[in-house]
């Protein structure tokens, strides 16, 4: 078990293992949870940053819906469309 400390201004330093371990960096959220034995503390929704894969299934197809080209996305091809 880690024991930390709270300081004055009502923060905690985690341990620079725990750090790495979960991958928390400066300004990363954490969930405070009030149990009935206490509180928990957890890392909401990890992804990892160097894996697009680790993203699929995040977005939904609406139902009815059709699937998306990267080209429906070209902001170039819209601006022209509307001119049209």
């Amino acid at each position: 078990m880690t024991v930390v400390t709270l300081s004055g201004k009502g923060q905690l330093v985690l341990p620079a293992e725990i750090r790495r371990r979960f991958g928390l960096t400066a300004g990363s959220r954490l969930e405070l949870t009030e149990e009935a034995d206490g509180l928990r503390l957890t890392v909401p929704h990890r992804l990892s940053a160097e894996s697009v894969e680790s993203g699929y299934g995040m977005v939904a197809l609406r139902p009815g819906g059709k699937p998306r080209r990267l080209a429906d996305f070209d902001a170039a091809s819209l601006l022209a469309k509307d001119r049209a």
